[in-house]
């Protein structure tokens, strides 16, 4: 087919042109309304990125919180595998030293190999917000960057608000780049900060500051805000015009309209411009990487998310489904499986059955349509999706569930009942909670009290099940989220809570849907515990 023939092009010239991709999602993403990352969150979001092939990920402002200190810590311990770890910072402060600056000094116990360091190229932000000299500025600039480079680290300098500044003094807005690249910055990123320019722009100042940089060592990149919704556009456009790194953030997470989305940037850049963003193979993983993403941040991920969303290749209409039933190029530009995602008919039964059975091979489980038992699994999956059950980010749950679809599978335990009961005696609040647990012949009902309803539930069994299953000792809680699916109901409404557990180094994650939610947080809890059973 000529569509299929035109996705496998690559032209001589683009084939051997690498894209340097910086994620920074879990810094300027973390600014975005509605998204809160705890450490675990980051460790787990940080292990996805390298896993999936991301050159840089930016860990956050060493100097700004403990959170993130305890996060480059943690990385310190157990480094990311691939790709290289970045601090985030600003340079020296007006009329310091570098010496003395408490920033750089976080810079340097973060361990990090790169330092990114952030500085004005607009003028009226110098003036006004920095309240300095431009001569200042540049020092500040020189310094900071000669300081770093000569720590030993490779810095990556932003040149924050460059469009802004290219347009009120382009020749300072230059001469800020050329400051950087000449302290010896390997890259100088030009930054969109406001979000503000239109695609021309973009392309003239990426443009002219190739030319301005041209015997130094430093390379261009590109990083877009959203305001304008032209983030990924003008990221596209500073990269046609010759910038090297591209920086974003996983599904455009960010502070006020958000950052480039990098899953629509990279898939663009290697799907339809035959251009190497991270290693081969990256990109058919996108709507996982993308879903997971979503999942820990605990955010819904839109329907029609451009590539990965449910519905970026669902047909609806009469016309629509008819021809996609014949050739399914007819209406998609793309095959949903470059960028792992699945065509979805949304009128059609067959479609449902080939939507579940599409989800269990992302799931590593290859299908037979014909066997009885996949007839099964397809069913029940069927069901469990419909009530509101995600195994996007519960792989635990999900391994869990195939085991109890086997004809051999025998339940170690059983809970029967249950009750939780919170109270408020004075001024503090108490919960307490009994459980009835079957193990083989055995009924154990224990109770247990705890700061909330959940954490006195998850006591009442341990205390049940610890003396019959001793590899359950140890097991901690490490992250509880909760998700309304029906906002229409109210507090009615059904929810999906997930629990990360860990023990040792391993980590999983498991889920439970209910109207109840201590409900849902029983079955998540026992599905934890279950799996950690398991060894």
């Amino acid at each position: 087919m000529a569509v299929t023939a035109r996705r496998s092009v690559r032209s001589a010239s683009s084939a051997t042109r690498r894209i340097v991709v910086y994620d920074t999602t879990l810094r300027d993403g973390s600014q975005g309304s509605g998204v809160t990352f705890s450490v675990s969150d980051k460790l787990l979001i940080a292990r996805a990125l390298d896993r999936a092939g991301v050159d840089y990920v930016e860990g956050g402002f060493p100097g700004s919180n403990p959170k993130d200190e305890e996060f480059f810590a943690a990385l310190a311990e157990s480094p990311l595998k691939k790709a290289r770890l970045a601090a985030f910072g600003a340079t020296r402060r007006a009329g310091g030293t570098c010496e003395d600056d408490a920033n750089l000094a976080a810079l340097e116990r973060s361990g990090a190999p790169t330092w990114t360091l952030v500085g004005k190229s607009d003028t009226w932000q110098v003036r006004k917000v920095l309240q300095t000299t431009l001569e200042e500025n540049l020092a500040m600039i020189r310094e900071s960057v000669a300081y770093g480079v000569a720590q030993g680290h490779e810095v990556i300098f932003d040149a924050e608000h460059f469009f802004d500044g290219f347009i009120r003094d382009r020749d300072y807005a230059l001469a800020v780049c050329a400051t950087a690249a000449e302290a010896g910055a390997s890259w100088v990123v030009l930054c969109d900060t406001n979000g503000g320019s239109l695609p021309s722009r973009i392309r003239e100042g990426v443009e002219e500051t190739r030319s301005r940089l041209a015997g130094t060592r430093g390379r261009v990149g590109i990083h877009t805000h959203n305001d304008c919704e032209l983030a990924v556009a003008n990221s596209l456009e500073g990269i046609a015009a010759g910038a090297d790194m591209v920086q974003g953030t996983i599904n455009g997470y960010g502070e006020r309209c958000g950052n480039a989305n990098l899953i629509s940037v990279v898939a663009n850049l290697v799907v339809k411009q035959g251009l190497e963003a991270m290693p081969a193979g990256a990109v058919a993983r996108f709507s996982d990487l993308s879903r997971t993403v979503a999942e820990i941040a605990n955010l819904a991920l839109p329907v029609q998310q451009p590539f990965v969303g449910l519905g970026a290749f669902a047909h609806k209409g009469g016309q629509h489904v008819a021809a996609v039933l014949k050739d399914a190029d007819a209406y998609q530009h793309i095959d949903p499986a470059l960028v792992g995602n699945r065509q979805r008919v949304l009128v059609s039964e067959l479609s449902g059955r080939g939507n579940v059975l599409s989800k269990a091979r992302e799931f590593g489980l290859e299908l037979d349509k014909d066997d009885p038992e996949t007839r099964r699994l397809v069913n029940h999956l069927k069901e469990l999706e419909h009530r509101g059950y995600s195994y996007e980010a519960a792989d635990a749950s999900f391994e869990l569930l195939l085991r109890r679809l086997r004809p051999e599978y025998q339940a170690p335990w059983q809970v029967v009942d249950f009750t939780t009961l919170v109270r408020k005696h004075g001024t503090t609040v108490q919960a307490e909670a009994t459980v009835k647990v079957e193990v083989g012949d055995d009924v154990y009902h224990t109770a247990a009290s705890g700061n909330g309803p959940v954490n006195a539930l998850d006591a009442a069994l341990r205390k049940a099940l610890i003396p019959r299953f001793p590899a359950l000792k140890g097991v901690r809680l490490l992250d509880y989220k909760v998700r309304i699916l029906d906002g229409g109901s109210g507090t009615a409404a059904t929810t999906r809570v997930l629990i990360e557990s860990g023990k040792g180094s391993k980590r999983w994650t498991t889920v439970g849907c209910s109207p109840n939610i201590i409900e849902a947080s029983l079955e998540a809890l026992m599905d934890s515990l279950e799996f950690a059973r398991l060894g």
